[in-house]
């Protein structure tokens, strides 16, 4: 039972009916976003992955407005040393994309010369346990970096970046390929130029085989990543583009694909110096449409691989990819409805600075919209979840994610899980639910009692850990207290236990939103 270790079941099922109505480098940017007036805390959980003791300190500190824009420009990352030794010793951190994948598909290959049908079962299963640990592996390197990393923004665009140009870990061999998506085509560019960052995920092979575009060739044209890559990734649905514009950029995006081959396929002898390979990347001029294209109204000469990076240049620099874009930045750091007015300003930062992002951010972050939305936007669960270990732990390195990674399967969130290319919806109605409370209660019941698993590992002993976090520290006495409901207050002095109180401190309606 949910509540079979908890003393009182009055003061439980009391606290659950609370829960239950709460569901019911570019351009320089400003330094000052008048923020120094706004409670430290509730600036921390919205522009960082949640408030913690150390951020906290830091944010009093140096005053909100220069620890934003530190944010806005991170410097290199600090991590704790475990931390950064947990993610160096991962294959992903260690091994480069194209080495790993190529081994992989050849022992994918080999499965066909395997006569015993057992023999062929078990390297079956260990080809695709194999897949599975990286894919673990990606999102165990994520999720430490968006709880340790003192870069908080950077890891929150990121996420919000690879939400956008969603891929499904489970196509293909996808599972090999999403920590380098992720590392590579997404987090460098996550606060710098959106044409840049566009540019990577469109060369990436991990997108390219995701939507499907290697199959597109000539005279045997694809248009769904043509379709996806207006629709969500730049213009968005009401972009003004047509079906012979997706036409168009199908044809344009024909002959770039994926090779995981070691082989250099015959090109014709004409064509030959047209040829690319970048790691996985191919672009095959066999495969590729010369003839001349018109996108959104002007021609494209038919010339190969640098007609992709022209349609990039326009439909990154296009006057509804800027406001699709400010949009969706207004509607995950704002709330549900951003206004137009909003979402305007935005889209001419982002057009007046080449697609600043760090810039589009800072007119949003310097917004009265911005400041009055603080404190109430539901999290989503990767929010809850990272935010929870943030607040109980701090800086203490756990030793795995693994419990964190199946907490976000639970509630419907994980990593890389998304099998429809729109990403996750970021609206907080999307998760409010009386089954995502109960389980978010039993999550906030695993981390106060100290029984979740995160400093559990085979072989290794937690040595020098508490058997529970202390979440009554000076952090929650200077600045936390002061949120709650006299409901939640209530419930806290009722709780039998240090455990229990840190349950219901997890759980509370307040600890819900950012």
């Amino acid at each position: 039972m949910l509540l079979s270790t908890i003393r009182s079941r009055a003061v439980a099922v009391s606290f659950l009916a609370i829960l239950a109505g709460c569901a019911s480098r570019g351009t320089p940017v400003p330094q000052e976003f008048g923020l120094d007036t706004i409670k430290p805390d509730a600036i921390l959980n919205r522009i960082t992955w949640g408030a913690s003791s150390s951020s906290f300190h830091e944010i009093k500190t140096v005053g909100a407005d220069r620890f934003l824009a530190q944010q806005l420009h991170p410097g290199a990352d600090r991590l704790p040393q475990s931390i950064e030794a947990q993610i160096n010793n991962l294959t992903i951190s260690q091994r480069p994309l194209d080495q790993l994948v190529i081994e992989l598909e050849q022992r994918r290959k080999q499965l066909d010369t395997i006569a015993s049908d057992d023999e062929k079962k078990a390297a079956q299963h260990a080809y695709q346990e194999e897949l599975n640990r990286l894919a673990r592996e990606a999102a165990t390197r994520s999720l430490l970096r968006d709880t340790y990393s003192h870069n908080q923004l950077r890891e929150q665009m990121t996420w919000f970046w690879l939400n956008h140009f969603s891929i499904h870990q489970g196509k293909h061999n996808l599972r090999a390929m999403v920590g380098d998506y992720e590392d590579h085509a997404i987090r460098p560019h996550a606060l710098g130029k959106f044409r840049d960052l566009l540019a990577a995920t469109v060369y990436h092979p991990a997108m390219l085989r995701n939507l499907d575009n290697e199959q597109n060739a000539v005279n045997h044209v694809n248009e769904n990543y043509a379709r996806e890559l207006m629709e969500l990734h730049t213009l968005g649905v009401d972009g003004g583009y047509t079906q012979k514009d997706v036409q168009e950029l199908a044809r344009i995006l024909t002959g770039a694909g994926v090779n995981l081959d070691t082989q250099t396929p015959n090109v014709r002898p004409k064509l030959q110096s047209q040829y690319v390979r970048r790691g996985l990347f191919e672009f095959n001029p066999n495969r590729h449409d010369y003839g001349d294209k018109v996108l959104l109204g002007t021609v494209v000469r038919g010339r190969g691989l640098a007609e992709i990076d022209e349609a990039v240049d326009r439909l990154s620099r296009h006057p509804a990819t800027a406001r699709f874009i400010s949009r969706k930045l207004a509607l995950f750091f704002v709330g549900d409805d951003p206004s137009d007015a909003l979402v305007q300003r935005m889209s001419k930062a982002f057009l007046r600075t080449d697609g600043d992002i760090a810039a589009t951010l800072a007119e949003l972050f310097s917004s009265p919209e911005f400041k009055q939305s603080l404190g109430r936007e539901f999290k989503d669960p990767i929010h809850y979840v990272v935010s929870a270990v943030r607040l109980s732990y701090d800086d203490k390195a756990i030793l795995t994610a693994g419990p964190m990674i199946g907490w976000l399967h639970r509630m419907g969130e994980p990593l890389y899980g998304r099998q429809t290319p729109d990403g996750f919806p970021l609206a907080s109605s999307a998760w409010v639910s009386p089954g995502q409370m109960t389980t978010r209660f039993e999550i906030g019941k695993a981390i106060g009692s100290g029984s979740a698993g995160l400093f559990k590992v085979e072989g290794l002993q937690a040595q020098d850990r508490p058997a529970f976090p202390q979440l009554a520290n000076p952090f929650y006495y200077e600045s936390f207290q002061k949120t709650l409901g006299a409901a939640t207050r209530q419930a806290l002095d009722q709780a039998g236990s240090p455990q229990e109180w840190n349950a219901f401190l997890l759980s509370s309606p307040e600890f819900m939103y950012r």
